[in-house]
């Protein structure tokens, strides 16, 4: 049996999460002490008292999401001790996948992605950039109706190909309302605009990479015990520079997800475990690889089902 780690990303939060499974195990307990450690404040008391405005805010919602799903990975590892043969995260998931497999200390990750949410922050300014979610469009047909509305200056892109059917477009607010008013065109059966703080993983968010890229530098990557299939490319990797390097180029990068999970299941994977808030990587696996047994731990009852469902795959 071949298992995959998954981490969510920015969208998941939600306050109170992770709570009773911190309340249960000294070892979830534990990473949120270390977080607030590593950043300076308590993001632990913004994770279980919010208030959602708070959460919100993206320089906390990314170390929020990121402690989080690492207690909820570090509970099951003091019950199981099971090594995945792959890790990926989505967006932000990323570097808490690269905390999972040993190549990024998870202190400097809750200081990255805090970093990194202010670089996003402050890339496009309020009202200026947009995000939205469109249906059932064939994806050759949305790329291309993107650059045909897309200028030097108001850009739309493709930002996340999370499964077939579900593609997320970024840009600046006017080319994107644009692109939601002509996404018939690309037979999209619907696009719904994001309630999102900016327009993330487009061209837009270069200050942010470069900024990104220099805050990197500095940042000791070990080798990682598994590879890790990297956003950029829907890939695995498993050198340390290269890995650096997807981190940065990410910002203003498409997520693949939908070559990820391919990528998984044609590398002999059976079950994916989402570790952290909410259950949407979990979704997407069901939609792209049928063949993929989708797990999850977010609290005490799903760790229990996941721990069950595992000991019942290895006795098969």
């Amino acid at each position: 049996m071949l298992t995959a780690y998954l981490f969510p990303g920015q969208g998941a939060q939600y306050v109170g999460m992770a709570a009773r499974l911190v309340a249960e195990s000294p070892e979830a307990r534990r990473t949120l002490e270390e977080a607030d450690e590593a950043i300076g404040f308590s993001i632990a008391r913004i994770i279980a008292q919010g208030p959602d405005e708070v959460l919100r805010q993206t320089y906390n919602t990314q170390p929020a999401i990121l402690a989080a799903s690492i207690a909820c990975l570090r509970a099951f590892q003091a019950r199981m001790a099971l090594e995945p043969a792959f890790v990926a995260g989505h967006s932000l998931g990323e570097y808490t996948a690269l905390v999972a497999t040993g190549t990024l200390a998870f202190a400097d990750a809750v200081r990255l992605v805090h970093a990194r949410g202010r670089f996003m922050e402050d890339a496009v300014p309020a009202g200026q950039g947009s995000m939205a979610a469109v249906l059932g469009a064939d994806a050759g047909l949305l790329s291309r109706l993107c650059e045909e509305i897309s200028t030097e200056t108001a850009p739309v892109e493709l930002a996340n190909v999370n499964c077939p059917g579900q593609i997320v477009v970024s840009g600046a607010t006017s080319a994107v309302d644009t692109l939601i008013d002509r996404a018939s065109e690309a037979k999209a059966r619907r696009a719904i605009r994001l309630d999102v703080s900016g327009p993330f993983h487009c061209s837009l968010m270069k200050p942010a990479q470069d900024q990104l890229r220099e805050a990197l530098t500095d940042i000791a990557f070990a080798p990682p015990v598994c590879p890790v299939v990297v956003n950029v490319t829907g890939k695995a990797v498993a050198e340390p520079n290269r890995l650096k390097a997807a981190l940065a180029e990410q910002v203003s990068s498409p997520v693949l997800w939908e070559a990820t999970v391919r990528t998984l299941s044609e590398s002999g994977v059976s079950v994916c475990i989402e570790f952290g808030p909410g259950t949407v990587l979990s979704g997407l696996v069901k939609k792209t690889a049928k063949d993929l047994r989708a797990l999850h731990v977010e609290d005490p009852e799903s760790l229990e089902q996941t721990l069950t469902a595992l000991d019942q795959e290895v006795g098969a």
